[in-house]
């Protein structure tokens, strides 16, 4: 078993520490402008132009079982899609509001027809919820609001009541949580990070706009510790994440992914972690953006962040047709390809046993009864790969594609020289399998 002991949360965390890999879907009224999810604040678009958008909305391509079919296929085991993000817009049937997807010409609860396909496909769901609001009249005009460079923003703020918006999210959550049967993951989206993380991180959205004056929103604004405790209450093992301000059962790095596992705070024990991370630069659908993920790069994100004890959910902006566009059809085919015979090296893996050195231009993964170590080909070598400190430790050897035996020599070092075929195998990414000798 591996000796990285993860802590034990409210959670129920055996599925997901297993199954590695999902898929986030970012979907509203900014995939019909599609220039970014932000993009209402980024422009500062009025509330009377923004509502073209609800006002026209309609994914009549929109099938809910062809996207868990997709996920399914490219080997991702659980899905998170969003119920309400940043611009306010609900895509369920909230009973506490009026702007949402059944008052659109789609006349849908989207969120319903995603949980029930996912569930009938045997994937785990999860619900995305965007603590900040830019249509609620009670959401206080911050730092990120479309509002915030209006002369008057500071005596609109003096209307505008967090304790009505407390409640109106309290009341949403509870019905996310009691109306689609149970829910997996609840993935909350954010706490405002310090000043200096958000001019780094942010710079490029609303920084440039903020006043001394302008309210700051943490975990208080969302009274989170009582909104953690109403969750608990109707569904104890429900997995959430770390935006609350609350770090609860996982932590959520966004696009970027680590090799240091991260310990929970004040222990030994290590954290369990989420990367997430887009096809391209943005998480909703973006017509003109072509800053594309190759499909070695894909593949690397995903064994990264297994090698490093984490999971990853790969995201899908889907058009304001309800369709998946082609390129990220196409960077699903890639998953699809890959996983449908490299799978072994990421389910039931994890971050390999500190004893066992990657060699250069590889990752490591191990599966987590310790039997079999993964290694990654990041770059592919000529004829010759070596490994120290493996004499005596390997019984068989294979590339895991294909089941093709790869031969190996233990040399007087200790170490162990690996022969690899001269010509890259057609894998986008080749994976050594393993097979340890077991301990006498």
């Amino acid at each position: 078993m591996s000796s990285y002991k993860v802590k034990k949360t409210d959670g129920n965390m055996e599925w997901f520490i297993h199954d590695r890999f999902g898929m986030f879907i970012h979907f509203g009224l900014y995939s019909m402008p599609s220039r970014h999810e932000w993009v209402k604040t980024v422009e500062k678009i009025s509330e009377e132009h923004y509502d073209k958008y609800f006002k026209y909305f309609n994914p009549d391509k929109f099938d809910a079982k062809e996207w868990a079919r997709k996920a399914k296929d490219a080997g991702m085991k659980y899905a998170v899609m969003t119920a309400k993000h940043h611009e306010g817009f609900c895509l369920f049937d909230s009973k506490y509001t009026d702007y949402k997807s059944t008052k659109t010409p789609a006349k849908k609860d989207f969120i319903k027809e995603f949980v029930d396909a996912f569930r009938e496909a045997g994937l785990k769901v999860g619900i995305y919820y965007s603590l900040i609001d830019w249509h609620h009249p009670d959401f206080q005009i911050d730092i990120f609001h479309p509002r915030r460079a209006e002369e008057n923003a500071q005596e609109l703020n003096k209307t505008r009541d967090m304790v009505k918006y407390r409640e109106y999210m309290f009341n949403q959550v509870r019905e996310l949580l009691t109306n689609y049967g149970k829910i997996d993951i609840l993935w909350f989206d954010f706490t405002y990070p310090d000043m200096d993380s958000i001019r780094n991180e942010y710079n490029q959205f609303a920084i440039r706009d903020y006043k001394e004056w302008m309210p700051w929103t943490n975990k208080e604004s969302w009274d989170s510790e009582n909104l953690i405790k109403m969750i608990r209450s109707i569904n104890p093992e429900i997995i959430i994440n770390d935006r609350t301000g609350i770090l609860q059962d996982i932590k959520t790095p966004e696009q970027t992914t680590t090799s240091d596992w991260p310990k929970y705070p004040g222990s030994d024990e290590y954290m369990a972690w989420e990367a997430c991370h887009t096809f391209s630069g943005s998480w909703g659908y973006y017509r003109d953006e072509m800053s594309w993920k190759t499909p070695e790069m894909l593949i690397r994100i995903l064994v990264r962040s297994v090698s490093g004890g984490g999971n990853l959910i790969m995201n899908v902006g889907p058009t304001s047709r309800g369709n998946f566009d082609k390129r990220a059809d196409k960077a699903l085919e890639v998953f699809k390809d890959w996983m449908n015979f490299n799978s072994r090296s990421i389910y039931g893996c994890t971050k390999a046993e500190p004893e066992f050195k990657a060699p250069q231009g590889t990752v490591l993964t191990q599966s987590d009864d310790g039997k079999r170590l993964y290694i990654h080909l990041l770059e592919y070598p000529y004829s010759e790969m070596n490994m120290t400190g493996m004499k005596g430790k390997i019984d068989y050897a294979q590339l895991l594609h294909d089941g093709s035996e790869i031969r190996f020599r233990e040399e007087k070092d200790g170490s162990v020289s690996f022969i690899i075929p001269g010509i890259k195998p057609d894998v986008t990414l080749p994976v050594l399998e393993l097979f340890l000798r077991e301990e006498v």
